[in-house]
């Protein structure tokens, strides 16, 4: 999928972003990704991952707010790189109303209930604190549409895998997308929970 075919204010917004040309691996991965597959996207640092997330999540929200629950959730290791991925999605939304919001330990619990309770597009969120909401009844996930792991390396100590695997569960129908720079193959185990009848797409 080039730039080109993306929705307007989405294209205009990577134009505004310093973004022209995708890379080598956006040019893989983008257009598998708008099939609707679940997909582990494989590239090295540097190579355009979180771009890409970022590209595939607005443009499948049609670049703009929706009801009150979430419809894209990225599930990241640490606080810091939740706030990291906030601030670059901030970059391409300037000109929408799309809601993000971020959930890691060191928040209220009560408030970010409530902060999700009123409306959410994309939730970004740590594994621990994720399961917390979730087992709080906190989390609407009937409107998910894409379920993303950034930086997948983290769970291949397994410390997160059953938090990681917990939320599918629940999930009636969703895209699933595992960025990493490498499939490992304790990574390439989620195909036997939730990344069933899943493509590898690599620059």
């Amino acid at each position: 999928m080039s730039f080109k075919k993306l929705k307007p204010e989405l294209l205009e917004a990577l134009l505004q972003c310093g973004i022209d040309t995708p890379t080598a691996f956006q040019k893989a991965v983008l257009p598998k990704i708008r099939s609707g597959a679940n997909l582990f996207c494989i590239g090295e640092k540097g190579c355009g991952k979180t771009t890409a997330i970022i590209i595939s999540i607005l443009h499948k929200l049609d670049y703009k707010p929706q009801g009150d629950a979430p419809r894209a959730l990225i599930i990241v290791e640490t606080k810091a790189e939740a706030l990291a991925l906030k601030t670059a999605f901030e970059c391409f939304t300037k000109r929408s109303n799309l809601r993000i919001y971020t959930a890691y330990n060191e928040q209220t619990l009560d408030q970010q209930r409530e902060e999700i309770y009123y409306g959410q597009d994309i939730l970004i969120a740590t594994p621990k604190r994720l399961n917390k909401l979730y087992l709080m009844n906190s989390l609407d996930l009937s409107q998910l549409k894409m379920y993303i792991l950034e930086d997948a390396e983290f769970a291949e100590n397994g410390k997160h895998i059953a938090e990681i695997n917990r939320i599918p569960e629940s999930i009636n129908k969703c895209q699933y997308l595992v960025f990493a720079s490498k499939l490992s193959e304790r990574l390439k185990r989620l195909e036997h929970t939730f990344m069933s009848k899943s493509m590898v797409v690599s620059n």
